[in-house]
This record gives structure tokens, C-alpha cells and sequence, in this order.
């Protein structure tokens, strides 16, 4: 009878401890997937917080138009003449070309 109840217990014992041991193990893989989803989020939020933190920076370097060097750009080619191009050279063409009321075929 001894025998027979302590085999009994062995084997309860044994049963809960492999019971325990699946318990445990569970428990382990629920930590384990709630880690990673915490380590997913916190790597969105940084990101996110990097994003926030270009547009801010874009946002106060903002880069201007410098409106008069154009205009005294614009207004220095425009004291030297006309543009020239592959074709006509860098002296351009001569007004006098440009007359259409001449003996030409779209002049007349």
C-alpha cells in the first residue's frame, strides 16, 4: 500500500510539474510576443518623432528667394543686347534681318 501511494504521488507530482512546465512556457510566448509588439511601437514612435522633428527643422530653414540679385541679373542682361544661340552666335541676330518689309517671301 506504501508503494502503491507513493507512486501515486510520484506520478501527481510528475504531472504537475509538467503541467507547470507547459504553464510556464505559455507564459513565455504571450511575454515574448507582447515584447516584440512593444519594441514595434516604440520603433514607429521614434520614427514618427524623427519625422516631426525634419518637418520642424525643414520648416525653420526655410530657404528665401533673393528676389533683387535676380532682378539686377535680369537687368544686366538686358543692358548687353539680345541672346545669342548655337545658331546665331553670341552677337545675335541683326535688327535689320528682322525688317520683313524687305523683297522676301513672307515680306511682300
Amino acid at each position: 500500500m506504501v508503494v502503491a501511494a507513493a507512486v501515486t504521488i510520484g506520478a501527481v507530482a510528475t504531472g504537475y510539474m509538467i503541467y507547470s512546465g507547459e504553464q510556464q512556457k505559455e507564459q513565455q510566448k504571450k511575454q515574448l510576443k507582447m515584447q516584440e509588439q512593444a519594441n514595434k511601437d516604440a520603433q514607429q514612435r521614434a520614427k514618427e518623432a524623427k519625422d516631426r522633428a525634419d518637418v520642424a527643422t525643414n520648416k525653420a530653414n526655410q530657404k528665401t528667394t533673393n528676389v533683387s540679385a535676380l532682378q539686377s541679373k535680369e537687368e544686366q542682361a538686358a543692358s548687353v543686347g539680345g541672346g545669342g544661340t548655337m545658331l546665331t552666335g553670341n552677337q545675335g541676330v541683326a535688327s535689320d534681318q528682322l525688317n520683313l518689309g524687305g523683297n522676301t517671301l513672307l515680306g511682300g
